[in-house]
């Protein structure tokens, strides 16, 4: 351990550099127009991967951006670590939320604030940092492959692709990950599942054209309040998603498992005060932990109709649009779930306008098992760098790729983040705080060691 925390302080402000590098680049997968920094992104992390002492590393394209593998096989008869990352951010809007520009970070009260910053920059560099730690100090005990793509945040699309016809290149016995959080840096946790996705947009029509509000309104249903009529029509009076079927397989957690979960750490007055909020919301019955990490939901993510410029326009609009995502737990189907959505939301359209659903992308539930040597290393790793125990959680977020893992290179993951629920992901003034970092960089080495002694 001490020859961690050495080689850290002796580089610690050039790792801090080396991150605002790459914070710079405006990564965003989701507008065409940050195409060129994407691809300026990818060749960075490549040339860093080399740098940290990856014996291959290639920018592998992709029908969209490239994913970059590099890996350093230091002997075949060790077990391989495969770190998956995303190199892409989400949009920084709305532009004017911010205290200081979304892609020049700045560091304020010991965290560095940036788009990215935490999701995923931030943190998939922090395993560059510590392979080449090992590398430098001759302390590298697995062998070890990075998988770093550009589309995490528009839905993984060629990711499987990648994967299936480059299995040989990804073999491993375990994906390491660092794309979730913690309850706080004094209560480490790991989590242990993640929700899944299925990601809907949706479109009301009603006259052929916007009209003047005082020519036809009270004549033609307006789309925007039909929409949101129906889109307050999905969750009744308890807060529970009102689609035919939405439940049927979920498994209700077992009064031994809610005890275990609801026995974290959590301050539901300093949640409130966080968030600036007076009350919680959510599914009748169930505790905001139990809401936010084993219970489906359904959120409206936008909504957008007629007029919404400076000043005043009176108009009846012809359209009104929302994008709306559903988060799952194990046993739902991102597949049967969109196909349950799009036959109610069509269903409930009166006859006085008509209604068009597309679905986006979606992803599958996920539980990784806490008996195995991976997860057993990921315990020892967190006891040693932070003098106690990790406490197991389950995360509301979805990382869509972990159960593709599981089902086309047939090996499981471990979400070994060092992020905060409070970080502001895909919000404005997104931050990763310094300590977080560094911690990171130095537990990740003591995985690697675990992972070794204990698969032996």
């Amino acid at each position: 351990m001490e020859e961690i925390k050495k080689y850290i302080e002796d580089n610690k402000q050039r790792f801090l550099d080396e991150l605002f590098e790459l914070l710079r680049f405006p990564s965003v997968s989701a507008d065409p127009k940050y195409k060129s920094d994407v691809l300026k992104t990818a060749d960075y992390v490549a040339q860093k991967l080399k740098d940290a002492g990856a014996d291959s590393v290639e920018v592998c394209q992709t029908a969209g951006y490239p994913i970059v593998f590099g890996e350093k096989i230091i002997d075949p008869s060790l077990p391989t670590v495969l770190v998956y990352g995303h190199y892409d951010v989400q949009p920084a809007d709305p532009l004017e939320l911010w205290k200081t520009p979304p892609f020049e970070p700045t560091i304020r009260d010991g965290k560095i604030y940036a788009r990215g910053a935490c999701d995923d920059k931030g943190q998939f560099y922090m395993h560059v940092k510590a392979f080449e730690l090992m590398s430098q100090t001759g302390t590298l005990t697995c062998n070890i492959k990075f998988m770093i793509e550009g589309e995490e945040e528009v839905g993984s699309a060629n990711l499987g692709i990648f994967v299936k016809e480059n299995a040989e290149k990804l073999k491993a016995d375990i994906v390491l990950i660092s794309d979730t959080s913690m309850i706080s840096m004094e209560n480490p946790s790991i989590e242990t599942g993640l929700r899944g996705l299925a990601y809907m947009e949706v479109e009301v029509t009603g006259p052929n054209r916007d009209l003047h509000s005082g020519v036809y309104g009270g004549a033609v249903a307006n789309p925007a309040t039909i929409l949101c009529k129906m889109i307050a029509s999905l969750h009744d009076e308890n807060n529970h998603v009102t689609i035919p079927g939405f439940y049927d397989k979920v498994l209700e957690l077992s009064d031994e498992e809610k005890t275990a979960l609801n026995s974290a750490p959590y301050d539901e007055e300093e949640y409130k005060a966080d968030l600036s909020i007076d009350e919680v919301w959510g599914e009748k019955g169930y505790s905001t932990t139990e809401r936010t990490g084993t219970r489906p939901t359904l959120e409206v993510n936008g909504i957008w109709s007629g007029y919404t410029g400076e000043g005043a326009k009176t108009v009846l609009p012809s359209k009104a649009n929302a994008k709306i995502s559903m988060r799952l737990v194990p046993n739902q189907s991102s597949e049967e779930i969109s196909a349950m959505f799009t036959k109610h939301f069509e269903s409930i359209a009166p006859k006085y306008v008509k209604v068009k659903v597309t679905a986006h992308h979606g992803g599958e539930p996920v539980v990784t098992p806490t008996d195995s040597i991976a997860y057993q290393a990921a315990e020892k790793a967190i006891e040693e760098s932070f003098g106690k125990k990790a406490i197991p959680t389950r995360g509301g977020g979805s990382i869509p790729i972990v159960a593709l893992f599981e089902d086309v290179l047939g090996i499981k993951s471990v979400l070994l983040g060092f992020g905060l629920d409070s970080d502001a992901l895909h919000s404005p003034n997104e931050k990763y705080d310094l300590y977080n970092y560094y911690k990171g960089i130095e537990t990740l080495p003591l995985f690697h060691k675990y992972f070794a002694e204990l698969s032996k």
